[in-house]
C-alpha cells in the first residue's frame, strides 16, 4: 500500500529518459507487445509517444505527428510544452497530466500520452477508438414502429444517443470510475432541474464507495453493489433498458440513469414494480391501443403468478369449485403427484430456455421440437404428466414471456413454485397465506428510497391513474411525485381548448 501511495505522488521529472524507465519498469512494457513507446526528435526536443495499439485511432495520430515532425530545429528552444500544447495539437481533445500514476491510467484507458523533454508534464491526447458495433435495436426491447437504434458497449456512444433525444443544457452526465485494477467509467446522468438531488448524491456515493478489484460483469456488478437493501431480495430494484428513448423518458420523469463501460443495458433508477411492467410498444400505438396492451399485459402477468397455484387449489379441494367449473380437474391425474408435476414442468422449461440461450440459432429450433415432443406429447403419453399439467404450464410461460423485464420474469416465477408449494402443504390457506407473504414482501422492498408497490401501497391517485392508464402524450404533464421533483412539465402540445391566460 505504501509503494503504491508513492507511485502516485510520483511527479514527472524533467529527465525524459527517466520518465521512460519509470513508465518501463511500472507498465512491464517489453512484455507487453501491444504498449508501444514511440520516441522521436521534433524542433531539436527529444519526445516520447506512449499508446496501447488496438485503442488508438491510426489517422488522427498520423496527422499529429505530420504536425509535430513539421517543426523546424530551434522552434521549441522555448516554452517547449506550452507551444506544442496551445499551438502544435490539431486536435480537440487534449489535456495535461502531472504525475506518473496520471499518466499509467490515461494510457490504459486508450488516450495517447505525449512526454517532451525537459518539461514536467505531460500531453493527453484522447485520440483512443474502442472496438464497437452499430446501434442496432435491442433484442428484448422490440417495438412494431419506432427507432431502431439501441445502446452498445462504448459508454461515449450511449451518452450521445441519449443527448441526441435531450438537447438540455441542464442534463448532467457525471463520470466516476470504480474497480481498483479495472478502473471502470461509470455516468451517472439526470436533468439537474428535475431530479431529485437527495437520489442523485445517493447513487454518487454508493459509487465512490465501490471496493472491488474489477466489474467484468458491468452494470450487474454495480447494480448488486450500489442497490440498497438484501442481496438475496428477488426482485429488481433498476429497471434495465436498452433503448435511447425509454431512457430519455425516464430522464424526463426525474429518474437517474447510471451508464457502465462495457455494457448495452442502462440502469433506470429508483423505479417500482410497475415501471417493470411497462412498454415502448404501449406508446407506439394510439391511447385506446395502448391501455388495451397495457391490461392485456397486467393479465399476463397475473396468471404467470396464480393461475397454477389457483388450479393447483381448486384440485386439491373440488368443494371450492362451483358444479359448472367441475370440468377443470384432471381426467387423468398421472402417475406421480400434482405439485411434483409441476415442479418438473417447471425446471424442464427453465431447462429447455438456458438450452435455447447457449445453443447456436442455427440448432434451436431442433431444441424446440425436442421441448415439444420429448417434454409434451410424450411425457402426456406415458402418464408422466397430465394433459392440463402441461397446458396450464403452456399458459403460465406465454404470461411470463409477456413480462417486459427479464429480471421481474425470473421473479414472478420463483414466487409462482413458492405459491405451488404452499398450496400443495396447506390447501387455500396457504395459497392465501402465500399471496399476503407476497404482497407484504412487496411492499417492504424499497428502491433507493421508493416504495416497491407505490402507488398503489401508499396509494396515490394520480400516480395509479397513470400506471393502470396509457395517457395521451400532451396530457402527460405530471411528474410522478413519488421522485420530489418539479412537478409541472412544459405543455408538449397546446390544448385548443385552454382559455389563455389574462
Amino acid at each position: 500500500m505504501a509503494a503504491e501511495e508513492q507511485v502516485q505522488s510520483t511527479k514527472l521529472s524533467k529527465d525524459l529518459d527517466k520518465n521512460i524507465a519509470l513508465l518501463e519498469d511500472r507498465m512491464s512494457v517489453k512484455e507487453n507487445f501491444d504498449l508501444i513507446i514511440r520516441q522521436m526528435t521534433v524542433g531539436n526536443v527529444r519526445v516520447a509517444l506512449i499508446f496501447i495499439d488496438g485503442l488508438t485511432n491510426d489517422q488522427i495520430v498520423t496527422l499529429i505527428l505530420k504536425e509535430l515532425v513539421n517543426l523546424r530545429a530551434g522552434e521549441l528552444s522555448y516554452k517547449a510544452f506550452d507551444k506544442l500544447f496551445s499551438q502544435h495539437m490539431p486536435y480537440t481533445e487534449v489535456d495535461r497530466a502531472e504525475n506518473l500514476e496520471d499518466v499509467i491510467t490515461k494510457v490504459l484507458m486508450g488516450p495517447q500520452v505525449l512526454l517532451v523533454d525537459g518539461q514536467d508534464s505531460a500531453i493527453v491526447i484522447d485520440a483512443r477508438t474502442y472496438p464497437a458495433r452499430n446501434p442496432q435495436e435491442p433484442d428484448l426491447e422490440k417495438v412494431v414502429r419506432g427507432s431502431r437504434d439501441g445502446f452498445v458497449e462504448t459508454l461515449v456512444f450511449n451518452t450521445a444517443l441519449i443527448r441526441r433525444r435531450l438537447r438540455d443544457p441542464r442534463l448532467r452526465m457525471e463520470v466516476l470510475q470504480a474497480g481498483e485494477r479495472s478502473k471502470t467509467d461509470i455516468v451517472i446522468c439526470y436533468l439537474h432541474d428535475v431530479a431529485n438531488a437527495k437520489i442523485v448524491e445517493d447513487i454518487k456515493d454508493r459509487v465512490r464507495k465501490i471496493r472491488i478489484d474489477g466489474l467484468p460483469m458491468a452494470e450487474k456488478a454495480v447494480e448488486e453493489l450500489i442497490s440498497p437493501g438484501s442481496y438475496w431480495n428477488i426482485f429488481p430494484k433498476v429497471r434495465y433498458t436498452e433503448r435511447p428513448d425509454v431512457a430519455a423518458t425516464h430522464l424526463l420523469e426525474g429518474h437517474v440513469l447510471v451508464l457502465v463501460d462495457t455494457s448495452p443495458s442502462v440502469m433506470i433508477t429508483p423505479v417500482t414494480y410497475w415501471h417493470h411492467l411497462h412498454h415502448a410498444e404501449e406508446y407506439r400505438q394510439n391511447p385506446t391501443t395502448g391501455v388495451y396492451i397495457r391490461w392485456l399485459r397486467f393479465f399476463g402477468v397475473a396468471i404467470s403468478l396464480f393461475l397454477l397455484p389457483l388450479w393447483l387449489m381448486v384440485v386439491l379441494d373440488p368443494t371450492l369449485l362451483p358444479p359448472w367449473l367441475k370440468f377443470l380437474g384432471p381426467d387423468k391425474p398421472g402417475r406421480i403427484p400434482l405439485i411434483m408435476q409441476f415442479i418438473m414442468a417447471e425446471l424442464s422449461v427453465d431447462m429447455v430456455r438456458l438450452a435455447t440461450i447457449h445453443t447456436p440459432n442455427a440448432l434451436a429450433t431442433g431444441i424446440s421440437i425436442i421441448a415439444a415432443l420429448l417434454l409434451g406429447q410424450i411425457a402426456v403419453e406415458v402418464g408422466l404428466f397430465s394433459s392440463e399439467v402441461v397446458m396450464y404450464v403452456a399458459i403460465a410461460m406465454i404470461g411470463t414471456f409477456l413480462t417486459p423485464s427479464y429480471e421481474l420474469g425470473w421473479a414472478n416465477r420463483i414466487v409462482r413454485l413458492f405459491l405451488l408449494v404452499t398450496v400443495a402443504a396447506f390447501g387455500w390457506i396457504g395459497f392465501v397465506a402465500g399471496t399476503l407473504a407476497f404482497i407484504v414482501y412487496l411492499a417492504l422492498t424499497k428502491s433507493f428510497g421508493v416504495p416497491y408497490l407505490w402507488p398503489l401501497i401508499p396509494f396515490n391517485w394520480n400516480g395509479f391513474k397513470n400506471v393502470i392508464l396509457r395517457t395521451p402524450i400532451p396530457m402527460s404533464n405530471i411528474r410522478p411525485s413519488i421522485l420530489k421533483p418539479k412537478q409541472k412539465l412544459r405543455q408538449a402540445i397546446p390544448d385548443p381548448a385552454r382559455k389563455p391566460e389574462k
